[in-house]
């Protein structure tokens, strides 16, 4: 995991619900949402349904530094969710993270 030159960290999360845990899985996800939006740290936290895609959930989230990402993640809260989270999805957590970096043209 890497920083951009400004050192916020960007991630964008996808996931997919279990068959018949869309509604549940989407439920979890909104109650999550807004306790993310308040650990230190965060500047963007956006849970998104894919349009056209029944059950396939995107997060995009903005971190000021690596280290508010990696105690988000460290938090007792965060640490409880996982195996909920783990019980209304396919795969693991770690598939759908893609980290972001940043480009702009030369001016």
């Amino acid at each position: 995991m890497t920083t951009t030159s400004n050192r916020y960290v960007t991630v964008l999360w996808e996931a997919r619900a279990r068959s018949g845990k869309e509604d549940a899985m989407k439920a979890f996800m909104t109650a999550a949402v807004t306790a993310s939006r308040h650990d230190a740290g965060n500047i963007d936290y956006e849970a998104h349904q894919v349009e056209g895609e029944p059950g396939t959930f995107v997060i995009f989230e903005r971190w000021e530094s690596r280290e508010a990402l990696e105690d988000h993640l460290r938090a007792p809260r965060m640490q409880d969710l996982v195996p909920r989270l783990l019980e209304l999805m396919d795969g693991g957590i770690e598939d759908g993270i893609r980290f972001l970096h940043p480009f702009r043209p030369a001016r």
